[in-house]
């Protein structure tokens, strides 16, 4: 059976690699460097397109309410 995601392929297959890896409880230093390099340049391209993001506050008052 087929499924669609809207997460490309090549980042459903780093994630396999990443949870297989912690599963066994071996650390790579290149791949969480690389990691971090990754998230701080989409943290500065939404950062670019949206502005700061506030939704901190609201997500805790939602919690907080169920």
């Amino acid at each position: 059976m087929g499924t669609t995601t809207a997460i490309p392929a090549e980042i459903i297959v780093d994630l396999q690699q990443a949870a297989e890896l912690a599963a066994k409880g071996i650390r790579d230093p290149e791949a969480m460097r690389q990691a971090c390099k990754d998230m701080d340049r989409r943290r500065e391209q939404i950062f670019a397109r949206q502005g700061i993001l506030d939704i901190g506050l609201a997500a805790i008052r939602e919690l907080r309410d169920t």
